[in-house]
């Protein structure tokens, strides 16, 4: 799987809004059902009662139409939905899966951990804007519906989630087939293949790819580039904040231990977490023991532990998709510092998170020059 922008094909084809877009995908998804390629679509899809999107394996075609491709929240990372179907197998059934970019990325990853088989899986993404914080969806969905599409035209970030207004991989090619939105004609849009998996779902519709994507490339580089500038100003004031161990504390001294943001993150694979485990279920003289050494402790205890422990767990996988900070009942800016410590951790090995299946893992793969930096220092 090619997955890399500067990789990609440099055509791709141009596709007609008929409607909108999203019936326009909605429509693409279902001939690819009607002519076999696709046995079902993971795709997200709003709830009856109207307020949250949920992720829906869908094999009945007709449905489709209420499917929502770009839906304003992540409710669940689709990373996490396309590995409690694969993770066990490949399964029988030929699935396209609609993801973010950042979902796409995760679910890369996933796949290099054995969290996920992809042999029928078909990894569809779309330019991303960004979603909303789910709590300032719920307080009123059809007034949040109207920012989002509103936000989404007028191409503003303000109501996104912090770590989406500092995306700069919104629109990475991460999977197969990537949709682009960004500098296509008024009513098209670009639909870029990027494996030889996704060029053969193209040729099976007859959909040629031989336009022009420039536009496309030039609009999501500058946009790309953009967003780089306002991610270095907001991680160097977030290390300012942050950077020392009383920085540290201060920023999850109001962490209740509940591990929400565990459980949502993609890349959180273990079944059973040391953090949940009887390892750190001590008795309570081991407390009263602690107490009377220290002259007091924290209760509940352990919750810095855990921050640290799940980030240097999970860093170098992480693609600052946000669930964790929406997952936080305190408010913690969890994303924020976990984005900021990922990009930090990546950038020593020269690793991109998802950005490619090729990209081997850096914990996993050993490189004969790549600690020549504190050889030198010690010379």
């Amino acid at each position: 799987m090619n997955t890399s922008i500067n990789k990609q094909e440099q055509n791709g084809a141009i596709i007609a809004v008929k409607t909108n877009v999203r019936d326009t995908i909605n429509d693409f998804f279902k001939k690819t059902m009607e002519k076999g390629i696709f046995d079902a679509i993971l795709i997200p899809m709003q709830v009856p009662a109207g307020d949250s999107f949920v992720y829906v394996l869908l094999k009945d075609s007709s449905l489709l139409k209420d499917a929502s491709p770009l839906s304003p929240i992540m409710s669940v990372q689709g990373a996490k939905a396309v590995s409690s179907i694969t993770r066990l197998g490949k399964g029988h059934m030929k699935i396209a899966a609609f993801l973010r970019p950042c979902e796409t990325r995760a679910t890369i990853e996933l796949t290099k951990l054995e969290q996920t088989n992809l042999d029928n899986i078909t990894l569809i993404s779309m330019d991303c804007p960004g979603v909303m914080p789910i709590s300032d969806y719920i307080e009123d969905p059809t007034k949040a519906m109207k920012l989002f599409e509103n936000a989404i035209k007028n191409e503003d970030d303000t109501i996104m989630r912090p770590v989406c207004q500092i995306c700069d991989k919104s629109s990475m090619v991460a999977g197969d087939l990537h949709i682009g939105l960004l500098g296509a004609k008024k009513d098209t849009f670009f639909i870029i293949p990027s494996s030889e998996k996704g060029k053969q779902v193209l040729s099976d519709l007859d959909i040629t790819v031989k336009d022009n994507i420039d536009s496309w490339t030039s609009k999501t580089q500058a946009k790309a580039e953009e967003k780089q500038k306002k991610r270095k100003k907001a991680h160097k004031e977030l290390r300012l904040k942050t950077g020392a161990l009383d920085n540290f504390l201060d920023t999850f001294a109001q962490c209740i231990n509940c591990h929400n943001c565990m459980r949502v993150c993609p890349v959180c694979y273990c079944r059973v977490c040391y953090f949940d485990s009887d390892k750190v279920k001590h008795p309570s003289e081991d407390y009263l023991q602690k107490a009377e050494s220290k002259g007091s402790i924290r209760f509940l205890p352990d919750t810095s532990l855990f921050q640290m422990g799940r980030m240097t767990h999970m860093s170098l996988s992480c693609v600052s998709c946000g669930s964790c900070e929406d997952a936080c009942p305190m408010s913690i800016p969890v994303a924020q510092v976990f984005s900021m410590i990922a990009d930090e951790t990546q950038e020593l090995f020269n690793y991109n998170a998802g950005r490619s299946l090729e990209d081997p893992l850096p914990l996993k793969a050993y490189k004969e020059d790549e600690l020549r930096e504190m050889e030198d220092d010690h010379d």
